[in-house]
């Protein structure tokens, strides 16, 4: 480097035109055998990321947000195992949406969110749908769903602090009831069901992507209600936390509290004396300590256990599980990455107690019966054993598997109740006497070519082993869907959804011969298998201008999600939408 100066300094000078310089003599000492050596640096896993730059101006292009339609009452029973998340929205500004329907429908959708940044981020979402009429007279099948979320997050040197808050009213109706005994409809405001939701959370953690301890701390509380004076608060409790030992190693903590209150009406609870504690106090506290581990030939293990407690403290007659007490569950797993980044198995050994709310059932099934309290009770999953597959065996294609067999306690199922005289026919939780032999199979499977067109698979089979329960009622064994999105142009966006649920199992009163001492008397009934298509697209005019069109249920099948309740026929929204 001193030799490369010098040389410098001498064209320098001649380009002056002064005299020509001189290398003074020097000795130059070079050596080879200097190492320099860094400390070891610590490899974090599964690190919170630092919020990207904000992006630079460039060339407008086309976005297509919130290009779905809006979601119906195919919810799958069981979790899908996912591939990959659904490719994120970018945060390029606000849109709003307004669309109508057949069957009355009113459809509105407005998006306000702020660009990223390395400051702050923050979020608010609204979303309407209604229909003043639906497949049962009229009026007595009308449904709303109205809805608003906020987030927001706020760094502060290496630590974020974050909010949520969620709200929502929905309202149903009890339309499942038998037309042969009803002969006169009922009047709508005598079969109304509103919830009301109502949820906030607060949180806690740091924001150095290379941290050697990472951590997220939470606290929040929901609220939910319905038109039959029931009411459930819940208290929330939630953390994880890491911390790296070295390169290859670290050691996680992941725990979770819920604390309810369950209420009903006093005039319920006077009438049902011995079903109803008012209020039921129900505590749930789960943790799962871990050590986690990576090698660089491709083995990954972890080692840990579940220990969860929770509290039944009603003795109901139809829960199997009535009183509480703790558990304790492996958290083992073990994988190994055959081709590297291509193709990975695993196996494992697992458990856990799966709280259950009426907040979430509710969400699941509209139609619970309020009119008495539902005997809720946290499932307990486990042990149960697994193994799986994750692959990308090509450039845009992904597969994953998954296989599990275990035990559960206290799984509910979905069971008529309340329609023996053919009343309105509200859905109660039911469940089998015994723990349950749950097996399981998840598949999915994602290839995208480009930015061009997409498809997927999911699907999700699972058979109970029962013992005095009949029939799993209320679950489908085979739940799929097969969608995909294509870019026909610049400005023009279509997608496709294909649904198809295995049919399931309910009870129906049905009526016997006439002089009987009880004219109507159970009788299980299957329903009729699950075929939904749904179509979609939508067109850019300008930049800021486009329409849009929805179409659900176009095979037109009246099918029944959960029995008596069939489903509304060709349904389709078409609208605006403006993007600012």
């Amino acid at each position: 480097m001193g030799l490369g100066a010098a040389a410098t300094l001498g064209a320098q000078a001649q380009g002056r035109g002064k005299a020509r310089g001189t290398i003074q003599d020097a000795e130059i000492e070079v050596v080879k055998d200097r190492v320099n050596t860094l400390p070891e640096a610590t490899r974090n896993f599964e690190k919170i990321k630092l919020a990207p730059p904000p992006k630079a101006t460039r060339q407008l292009t086309y976005s297509y947000p919130d290009f779905r339609l809006p979601a119906g009452r195919l919810n799958p029973v069981s979790q899908v195992l996912t591939v990959a998340p659904e490719t994120l929205e970018p945060l390029t500004g606000n849109y709003a949406k307004l669309g109508v329907g057949n069957y009355g429908t009113v459809y509105g959708r407005a998006h306000l969110h702020s660009t990223r940044n390395e400051q702050y981020s923050y979020g608010l979402d609204l979303r309407h749908q209604s229909s003043a009429s639906g497949p049962v007279d009229g009026k007595n099948s009308a449904v709303a769903q109205t809805s608003v979320a906020a987030t927001g997050e706020y760094y502060l040197g290496q630590a974020a602090l974050g909010a949520s808050l969620d709200y929502a009213r929905e309202r149903y109706h009890f339309y499942g009831y038998d037309p042969a005994v009803q002969t006169t409809p009922p009047d709508p405001s005598n079969i109304q069901q509103t919830f009301n939701r109502f949820g906030v959370r607060g949180y806690v953690r740091n924001h150095a992507p290379e941290a050697k301890f990472t951590y997220e701390l939470g606290v929040g509380y929901k609220y939910w209600k319905n038109d039959f004076g029931s009411s459930e608060n819940n208290f929330l409790l939630d953390g994880k936390a890491g911390y790296a030992l070295g390169e290859s190693s670290r050691i996680t903590v992941q725990a979770n509290g819920s604390f309810i209150t369950e209420k009903e009406d006093d005039e319920t609870s006077k009438l049902f004396p011995v079903y109803f504690a008012n209020p039921r106090h129900r505590n749930f506290v789960q943790v799962t300590p871990a050590y986690e581990f990576n090698a660089k030939e491709g083995l990954t293990l972890q080692l840990g256990a579940t220990l969860g407690y929770s509290n039944e403290p009603l003795g109901n007659g139809k829960n199997p599980d009535d009183a509480g007490k703790g558990a304790v569950y492996p958290a083992i797993r073990v994988g190994y990455n055959i081709v590297p980044e291509k193709f990975q198995l695993y196996a494992g050994l697992g458990g856990a107690i799966q709280r259950v709310t009426l907040y979430d059932l509710t969400q699941e099934n509209p139609w619970l019966a309020g009119y008495s309290s539902q005997r809720v009770a946290d499932t307990r999953y486990g042990p149960n054993a697994y193994i799986g597959f994750t692959a990308a065996p090509a450039s845009g294609l992904s597969l994953a598997a998954r296989a599990s067999y275990g035990r559960a306690r206290n799984l509910y199922f979905y069971n008529l109740g309340g329609n023996s005289l053919g009343g309105f026919s509200g859905y109660g939780l039911v469940y089998d006497s015994t723990n349950v032999g749950v097996l399981s199979v998840h598949a999915d499977l994602l290839y995208s070519r480009a930015e061009k067109w997409r498809a997927g698979l999911k699907a999700d089979y699972n058979h109970y082993g029962l013992d005095k329960l009949a029939h799993p009622y209320g679950r489908p064994a085979l739940v799929s869907t097969l969608y995909g999105t294509y870019n026909a142009s610049s400005k023009l966006l279509l997608g496709a959804d294909f649904s198809y649920y295995s049919p399931n199992w309910g009870t129906n009163y049905v009526a016997r011969d006439a002089g009987s001492v009880f004219p109507r008397v159970p009788q299980d009934q299957q329903t009729t298998a699950v075929v939904d298509l749904s179509l979609r697209a939508e067109y850019r005019i300008t930049p800021k201008f486009s329409i849009f069109a929805l179409g659900n249920n176009l095979a037109n099948r009246r099918y029944q999600r959960f029995l008596n309740y069939p489903v509304k026929g060709i349904n389709v929204i078409g609208g605006v939408g403006y993007t600012f």
